[in-house]
């Protein structure tokens, strides 16, 4: 009988208890989710349905209030040809929120800002927890934060915790999106593990999110699907609903309709909202708005014809 291993790290223990990803499976599901086909109606109903659950974002160094000012032009009406929802919320650096509040006015858009140190989240505490006070006093509704993938890494899961905890506070009424950066956790097992670690201190309704959109990898079914799963589990065991928001290389209509398809068949109807799923995209709205022009003019409009698409996520 092997000896009992009485000094596991914390992390093993972690992935001990919330059990392994069975990587074959996974990307044999979401293969299948690739095959299926939506046509007519139903595409138009998840064409528009991607629209509202967008996060229009700009995160660049040069933005501007010129630049955010645009961005909410669009969020409120995508296209001046096609009638679509708005958009669920544009997403900006913590220094132009007070700009995007002001010129959303009273339309039903959210304002989201990141935080926390955004993208690295290698603050001092004290300084980011300053950041989403400030970010909420000037008018987000949501926050975009990020976890030290490091110390996830290394075991320190109890600080990670007490960091989402100490920003959900801060965010007082406002949203928690909690971001993972998928490509820095390594493996589907960790995804997982750092999953369930983000929502047993989360609130109902708040997010985890796949990735900041600055690294190199993103957001893939594969790693979507991983984190379904957990929300899945943990909603079975907990009945606490929590939120998911893929963030990065979702570029057409193509792909975000394949992530509709596996949050119908993993999670069901109830998460087919806006307060319950959300893309970090921008350049995916103006392929959407071009597929609407198609299904109703019956032809492809020229892709000069739809205004730049912003360079966020």
């Amino acid at each position: 009988m092997p000896p009992v291993a009485l000094n596991k790290s914390p992390l093993k223990r972690l992935l001990d208890e919330v059990g392994p990803v069975d990587q074959v499976a996974i990307e044999e599901r979401v293969a299948k989710f690739t095959t299926r086909s939506i046509k007519k109606s139903s595409k138009v109903w998840g064409l528009n349905l991607v629209v509202s659950m967008l996060d229009l974002t700009t995160l660049e160094g040069k933005d501007t209030s010129g630049k955010v000012e645009s961005l909410c032009r669009k969020a409120i009406r995508p296209d001046e040809f096609v009638v679509t929802p708005t958009v669920a919320a544009v997403c900006v650096y913590p220094a132009m929120v007070t700009h995007a509040r002001r010129c959303l006015g009273d339309a039903k858009i959210k304002v989201a800002s990141v935080a926390t140190g955004f993208p690295s989240g290698q603050f001092p505490l004290r300084t980011r927890l300053q950041e989403v006070k400030q970010a909420v006093r000037d008018g987000a509704d949501e926050i975009d934060m990020v976890i030290q993938r490091g110390a996830f890494l290394t075991g320190d899961l109890q600080r990670i915790q007490n960091e989402i905890a100490a920003t959900a506070e801060a965010c007082g009424e406002a949203r928690l999106k909690v971001i993972l950066e998928v490509s820095e956790l390594e493996t589907y097992d960790n995804i997982r593990a750092a999953s369930f670690l983000a929502m047993a201190v989360l609130r109902p309704g708040d997010f985890i999110k796949t990735s900041t959109g600055k690294t190199s990898g993103n957001a893939t079914l594969a790693n979507n699907q991983v984190i379904l799963e957990a929300i899945r589990d943990f909603y079975l065991e907990t009945g606490t609903p929590i939120a998911i928001k893929p963030a990065g290389g979702i570029k057409n209509s193509k792909q975000a309709l394949q992530f509709l398809i596996a949050v119908k068949e993993t999670l069901g109807d109830a998460w087919l909202s806006p307060e319950r799923y959300r893309f970090g995209a921008s350049s995916l709205l103006n392929d959407l708005l071009m597929q609407l022009r198609k299904q109703q003019q019956g032809v492809y409009q020229a892709p000069w014809k739809f205004s730049d698409a912003f360079s966020g996520y």
